[in-house]
């Protein structure tokens, strides 16, 4: 195995004469403050906080970073991403909280050839160039469904139902549970679907518990992402719930209550960062990033959202520092060094993943990306 690289603060001395000129590294970043996916985009936020205060710098140049709040809105997620680059001449993007507004932006970022770091899982089809402008730091979802079906497999469970968002993130889970059936996992009765903004699954519960399957896996996210739980279990269904890293929110352990204990989930190992053994990949530069979320927004991390900002952020800094020995922030010719320096650069370890991407896709992760946590009295509790 090649050598992780953990070498953000031991960064200097590495900047030529020529980029000694630069002002500044200017980042855009886009989350949800407000709408229906600010209860995750307020994770990002203060995942981004936590980045900034971790690290500010490079090299002795001042990285300005631009927030904007797309309201979770696909649309507004666009024209941020045009401002930051048209108008505020950004070198980076990085965003946002839902699947749709994610796409959205990458589309730009394709379009305008600018950076781009995404949050939240993206489908976007690779430019015909085959170069295309941005990553994604979380997971795939095939990768998150495959990990939690291993386990359902582990425990025995042959049949699933599935209730998932109308929208590319339910497309996304329910294909990587179909994807898993045809591998040898358990076989999925049912292709439910609501929207994000209903308050009621009680059709599509009905359907599931008529289906009698083992268990249940969860297409949904964040405090909607309860809903289904909370209609199975009034409904009388007594199987397991499993679900994807989407859960990993503090509303949906709130909202779910009672109903979502037990519930196990695919999770990068951020979220138990305390419990992970001492050698593992994730255990220092996790235990710097709690130790700056905890300063800067006064509370503990108990999600995995805030740690795909923190990623973001690190594997920026990886590829900025190459990119600042060839190309002065604020041109196109540093854009285009950060993006290569992206697919250069491998074994970029942070809080979610061993990170190495290549042009060929956005995703750049493996199975030591995702270990398996439970919900406990309230607590998500590391499953060996």
């Amino acid at each position: 195995m090649r050598k992780l690289v953990f070498g953000v603060s031991a960064f200097a001395g590495l900047l030529l004469a020529g980029t000694a000129h630069a002002q500044e590294i200017t980042v855009g970043f886009v989350t949800s403050l407000s709408g229906p996916a600010s209860s995750i985009g307020l994770n990002y936020e203060k995942g981004m906080n936590a980045a900034y205060a971790y690290q500010s710098e490079l090299g002795g140049v001042k990285i300005k970073l631009i927030k904007l709040d797309d309201g979770s809105d696909p649309s507004q997620a666009t024209k941020n991403a045009r401002k930051l680059v048209e108008q505020d001449k950004v070198d980076v993007m990085i965003g946002t909280s839902s699947a749709p507004g994610t796409n959205a932006m990458l589309t730009v970022a394709n379009e305008l050839k600018v950076p781009f770091f995404a949050v939240s899982p993206v489908s976007v089809p690779i430019p015909a160039d085959g170069h295309p402008w941005g990553i994604s730091m979380v997971q795939t979802p095939p990768l998150m469904v495959k990990v939690i079906a291993d386990r359902m497999k582990r425990d025995g469970i042959k049949t699933v139902g599935f209730i998932g968002f109308s929208d590319s993130w339910g497309d996304l889970v329910y294909n990587g549970a179909k994807a898993a059936e045809a591998n040898g996992g358990p076989k999925v009765l049912t292709n439910e679907r609501y929207a994000r903004t209903d308050t009621s699954v009680t059709a599509q519960a009905l359907k599931v518990v008529a289906a009698s399957p083992e268990a249940f896996i969860n297409g949904g996210s964040a405090t909607q992402g309860a809903l289904p739980l909370l209609e199975l279990r009034k409904l009388g269904f007594k199987g397991p719930f499993y679900g994807t890293p989407s859960l990993l929110n503090r509303d949906f352990v709130r909202i779910g209550a009672k109903a979502a204990e037990g519930t196990q989930v695919s999770a990068g190992p951020v979220v138990v960062t305390s419990q992970l053994p001492n050698d593992h990949f994730a255990k220092k530069i996790g235990t710097a990033f709690h130790d700056s979320f905890k300063k800067v927004n006064g509370g503990e991390a108990d999600d995995g959202f805030s740690g795909y900002a923190f990623d973001a952020w690190v594997v920026f800094l990886e590829a900025a520092k190459v990119a600042m020995t060839k190309a002065k922030p604020g041109t196109q010719e540093f854009r285009q060094a950060v993006m290569d320096a992206v697919y250069a650069n491998k074994n970029v370890a942070g809080v979610h993943a061993v990170y190495n991407f290549t042009p060929k896709s956005y995703f750049g992760v493996d199975e030591r990306s995702l270990v398996v946590v439970k919900l406990v009295d309230g607590k998500w509790v590391y499953q060996p």
